[in-house]
């Protein structure tokens, strides 16, 4: 018999739970995918019930396969930004969740910026104003039309929809890293800005209470596939759990993860700094004893989505995995570019108003080059990222950790080396979304003992060393940065998106 932690991780094609042990054995996780909607242009919709059901199953699952091992914890990790609205009385949402991606609030944080409050929301919250965080998600959901607002009504990201859920409506709670994601929380105060809710109509009585990352939340209840009783002890953002996972628990550390999106962060230690340009400040957890740990993020909205966009829109693949062997038929992408700003551009642009674009087509371009532009699309977009992250931090980049499900492609990780001059890490295990939440879990029921036992559990499977000549991929990068001028300010600022 052996302790386990669960880690949930509710991402934003699927929901994946994993049982993690703390001598690094093989996991035991079981996979759902959950339907996306797409009800308007530039408009992305979830189910919550859906979400939940795919919880609950992947949950039950695992239990089943556990034999006699004992569930330590609960750690939930999510999808950030995503808003869900919901009734406290039945449960039941109330609107589909409005996703990360949705860009319905272009036009509001437009207005908002010419109305002065960018500098105010920048100091408070160490965001910018885009329609990424979930404010104007918030503000939309409770408008004309909407789900109305009473002393019923719970508003929260996906990680307290689950945590509702689990705990039979027990506990309305999130946590600091997800907090700081929603453009309503004071970075240095650490709790719900009034004036910002009051900006975007948000009722603080429906929000949840803000608790550590680390630290036990409250326990489940009966009926969902697994024992009463289990202490739910994590909350945390994806982005914020991958660089946990990756032990990247002291300043200077750095993490990109390669999903739905691609997230690189920059562990900056205890003390929130100054706003720099294109990129956003953020909590990266807070630990039992409420020692908070603050990140730079460079946030880019499609390096994955770009894959199956690939495979759904354009019908060139069969299977995301198809990707990398394709993209390795050829040594060059032929010329072309593909800017994958299906939702437009985030780090360091901000630009809700660019679209994907695809330029340098030329009658020799086959379905391989295609592939090759998107993976290097993939590396463009982080070495944007890491340049605004390095000049405007004053911080040189000593080497960077990678994950999520394109980083086994070798093709990308020597090419992002050869982009950033520095050499690219990968870990034996890429799941370090769950394991990151697992981490913050076991470390509040003493599975893990400190930071320290959790760095040492950190193991290298590869390492990618720079090219001894960088000039094509260097060549390849300003043909990149031509094509995403392009692409900037393609669709018209007034069509509310």
């Amino acid at each position: 018999m052996a302790p386990v932690v669960l880690a949930i991780d509710a991402g934003t094609t699927g929901v994946r739970t994993r049982a993690v042990y703390p001598d690094g054995r093989r996991a035991v996780s079981a996979y759902r995918e959950f339907p996306q909607y797409f009800p308007r242009p530039g408009g992305v919709e979830h189910d919550a019930d859906q979400i939940w059901e795919a919880v609950a199953a992947t949950l039950a699952e695992v239990n089943a396969a556990l034999g006699a091992d004992t569930v330590a914890a609960i750690a939930i990790t999510n999808q950030r930004e995503t808003v869900v609205a919901w009734s406290r009385s039945s449960g039941r949402p109330r609107h589909r969740a409005v996703v990360w991606q949705d860009r319905r609030g272009a036009r509001r944080c437009q207005d908002l910026a010419a109305a002065g409050w960018t500098d105010v929301v920048r100091r408070t919250t160490g965001l910018v104003l885009d329609p990424y965080f979930s404010a104007t998600k918030f503000e939309w959901l409770l408008g004309p039309g909407g789900v109305g607002i009473d002393a019923d009504l719970a508003l929260g990201t996906i990680d307290s929809w689950i945590l509702w859920n689990l705990t039979g409506g027990t506990v309305h709670a999130t946590d600091t890293s997800n907090a700081s994601r929603t453009l309503l929380y004071d970075l240095a105060a650490r709790r719900w800005s009034e004036p910002l809710c009051e900006l975007f109509g948000v009722p603080m009585s429906a929000l949840p209470e803000v608790r550590p990352s680390s630290g036990r939340l409250g326990v489940t209840v009966a009926g969902l596939g697994l024992p009463s009783g289990i202490p739910i002890s994590a909350l945390a953002g994806d982005q914020q759990a991958a660089l946990f996972g990756q032990a990247c628990v002291h300043p200077g550390m750095a993490k990109s993860t390669f999903g739905t999106g691609s997230f690189v962060l920059l562990n900056v230690g205890p003390t929130p700094p100054d706003p720099v340009d294109g990129l956003l400040t953020t909590v990266a957890w807070t630990l039992g004893d409420g020692d908070t740990t603050y990140a730079l993020e460079g946030s880019i909205f499609a390096t994955g989505a770009a894959v199956t966009w690939l495979r759904d829109g354009w019908g060139l693949i069969d299977d995301p995995a198809e990707i990398g062997p394709l993209a390795a038929e050829v040594d060059h992408s032929n010329g072309m570019v593909v800017v994958p700003a299906l939702t437009g551009l985030g780090s360091p642009w901000w630009d809700p108003y660019a679209r994907a674009t695809v330029i340098g087509i030329s009658r020799g371009v086959t379905r391989a080059h295609v592939a090759r532009a998107v993976v290097e699309a993939m590396a463009y977009q982080t070495r944007d990222v890491v340049d605004a992250m390095t000049q405007g931090a004053d911080t040189a980049l000593r080497a960077l950790r990678i994950d999520g499900g394109a980083a086994v492609m070798d093709l990308l990780a020597q090419f992002q080396a050869d982009l950033l001059g520095v050499p690219v890490h990968r870990p034996v295990d890429h799941e370090t979304t769950a394991v990151g939440a697992a981490y913050l879990a076991g470390l509040a029921e003493g599975v893990w003992t400190d930071l320290d036992d959790i760095a040492a559990h950190w193991q290298l499977q590869a390492a990618f060393s720079p090219a001894l000549d960088t000039s094509p991929a260097e060549a390849g990068y300003q043909q990149w940065r031509r094509a995403v001028d392009r692409s900037r300010q393609w669709a018209a600022s007034d069509s509310g998106l």
